[in-house]
């Protein structure tokens, strides 16, 4: 069946890579990928490596991505960086509500709708995450958690902007644990994300929705993951900061 939806593989480098490591990264993986037609390439770096990345990649299709951001424009907020701010370091999307941000730092779907908000109004593409823990996952609660998330995390988006968003499904249980969904457990749920947004949107927008993987990506899975028809690409952690590795996963 032919591929109806254009996949994204994007690298996510979370707190790794200086601007001199970003610099090297590029110089190996840009030939690698120098060929590739078939899909969207994202990198997602620090803060502090954004503008050397963006550099770094003139020339090529490979487009930058930051890892999170605040809603609002300016203001007092003190260790927070702007929309208006990484769309002026060169970057043309963004990851919001990363499993590690809604961990770790508290992240809710509150909050990520108000930055998927302020990303769209900046011209930025977002890329939403959403996923169960192994605890929710266990419990049965798979469908509710992600019915949950897209719902509070896409709340009173127009369905214009809604055209705009790119999914990545994250089983939080898979990332960085070495354990993956197996294909057919990824594809359920990204089907279940689909049948959400046809609900939620329309059936049309639900099928040019394109949702990523994410969870233990590597260039022995990325074959078996998109052969599933549900699953439009993936959003790579560890294996997005070699270059060699990366490209081989770009190049499924």
């Amino acid at each position: 069946m032919a591929r109806v939806r254009r996949p994204v593989i994007a690298g996510n480098w979370k707190m790794y890579k200086t601007q001199g490591e970003a610099r090297d990264f590029f110089a190996l993986f840009k030939p690698l990928v120098a060929a590739t037609t078939h899909c969207d390439i994202v990198v997602a770096p620090p803060f502090t490596a954004l503008a050397a990345s963006v550099e770094a990649v003139k020339g090529s299709a490979i487009g930058i991505a930051a890892q999170d951001v605040y809603w609002a424009n300016e203001g007092a907020f003190t260790g927070e960086v702007s929309p208006r701010m990484v769309v002026e370091a060169g970057c043309r999307a963004v990851i919001i509500a990363h499993s590690e941000r809604r961990q770790l730092f508290g992240e809710t779907d509150e909050s990520a709708n108000r930055k998927v908000k302020a990303a769209l109004a900046a011209g930025l593409t977002p890329i939403l995450c959403v996923g169960e823990t192994l605890v929710q996952r266990e419990s049965g609660e798979t469908e509710k958690v992600l019915d949950r998330q897209f719902r509070g995390s896409l709340a009173a988006l127009t369905p214009m902007e809604f055209s705009r968003i790119i999914m990545a499904y994250e089983p939080v249980w898979a990332i960085g644990t070495g354990r993956t969904a197996t294909p057919e457990m990824a594809a359920g749920a990204h089907k279940f994300l689909r049948d959400t947004a046809a609900a939620s949107f329309t059936a049309d927008q639900a099928a040019s929705l394109r949702i990523l993987y994410g969870g233990s990506v590597k260039p022995e899975n990325i074959k078996g993951l998109m052969a599933q028809v549900e699953i439009d690409g993936a959003l790579v952690g560890g294996a997005s900061l070699d270059a060699g590795q990366f490209a081989a996963i770009v190049n499924f």
